[in-house]
């Protein structure tokens, strides 16, 4: 059976670590163009986000995950630059996997579509 949904995973490039404890949103464009909560959960001790809370069914359509990278950066002693990091994608089947990795470091950030 194969994984489906959508992941997360954060990397503190300044630490070279996984960001724990930073709260992920994701989020789904409607017909209206609001943006709609789909679920919310924090990285764990690996960085990581295997699934969001509450369980969701995935749509096709627009997507964005929000990264709370302020309060994960002052926790660190980090200056904030990038107090939030959002991403947006589409789903074209919600039949497939679509992870979306974040490389955070306090004035930079980049991200891809991952496996």
């Amino acid at each position: 059976m194969s994984k489906r949904g959508v992941t997360c995973h954060v990397l503190d490039t300044s630490s070279g670590r996984p960001a724990a404890g930073v709260t992920v949103r994701l989020e789904r464009r409607d017909a209206a163009h609001h943006w709609l909560t789909v679920g919310q959960a924090d990285t764990n001790a690996d960085g990581r986000i295997l699934s969001f809370d509450p369980a969701f069914e995935l749509m096709p359509g627009e997507h964005r995950v929000s990264f709370d990278t302020a309060s994960y950066l002052a926790r660190q002693g980090q200056p904030v630059f990038y107090p939030r990091v959002e991403v947006t994608f589409l789903v074209a089947s919600g039949a497939e996997h679509y992870h979306i990795p974040l490389l955070l470091s306090p004035f930079g950030y980049s991200t891809y579509r991952g496996s």
